[in-house]
């Protein structure tokens, strides 16, 4: 359910009615440079975007500067949420 240009009683209450039966709300409005916007998924998932982290070398390196995991920028991996 979408809903714009309400008041926030009627907001309220339809986002409770929305909740109780598993139904995505959002709801917005924008006064001139100034808004809002508001979004009540429940309980849904989702997947983020996050740096690869490789583990140290097994070369000759020793110590814990070789053991430290290390993040790649340039290589990402999905993590379902």
């Amino acid at each position: 359910v979408c809903l714009t240009c309400c008041s926030r009683e009627s907001m309220v209450r339809i986002n409770q009615i929305c909740h109780r039966n598993g139904i995505k709300f959002f709801s917005g409005d924008v006064f001139g440079f100034h808004g809002y916007m508001f979004a009540d998924l429940g309980h849904h998932e989702f997947v983020e975007e996050k740096p690869k982290v490789s583990k140290g070398s097994s070369g000759m390196e020793d110590g814990p500067e070789a053991k430290r995991a290390r993040r790649d920028p340039a290589e990402t991996t999905m993590v379902k949420k």
